[in-house]
């Protein structure tokens, strides 16, 4: 079986059901598998071993035709293999994997996604060449502000 990482099977990171109901193909290329593998590493790998076990991928890697499909972000890291969406499974909550996240690793965007106490999931994206450490919270649709404001 194909691997991201230690914890990701390739079946997981490129898993959609929007794709597999409309016959979409998300198939990454080699650039995106490296930074597939680049954030599964840096980024899920250690929150998972904090997390002391599974934490669900929702999604991960994005073809055009799938982010378009379900309306997704033009620039969405999602379409490089940059950015993970993912929600606890019970050991820890996501807001306790969100401040994780934003106190003790490298990332360039943290997304707070939903949610007033703890977030429905979390959005983390990392690049390979500049990280911005970049915090947002999303309220509403459309709606998101800074982490500190």
């Amino acid at each position: 079986m194909r691997k991201i990482s230690k914890h990701i099977s390739y079946k997981e990171a490129t898993n959609s059901n929007y794709a597999k109901k409309h016959d979409i193909e998300n198939k990454p290329n080699d650039e995106q598998l490296e930074n597939m593998r680049l954030i599964a590493e840096e980024v899920f790998e250690p929150l998972r071993k904090w997390v002391g076990g599974p934490i669900r991928v929702n999604s991960f890697f994005r073809s055009k035709e799938l982010n378009s499909g379900i309306n997704g972000s033009k620039t969405s890291s999602h379409l490089k293999g940059q950015a993970i969406d993912i929600t606890s499974m019970g050991l820890k909550s996501n807001s306790e994997m969100f401040y994780y996240i934003k106190d003790n690793l490298e990332f360039d965007q943290l997304i707070w996604e939903y949610g007033k106490r703890n977030p429905k999931w979390l959005h983390v994206s990392f690049n390979k060449v500049k990280n911005r450490k970049q915090v947002l919270i999303i309220k509403e649709v459309g709606q998101y502000k800074y982490f500190n404001e």
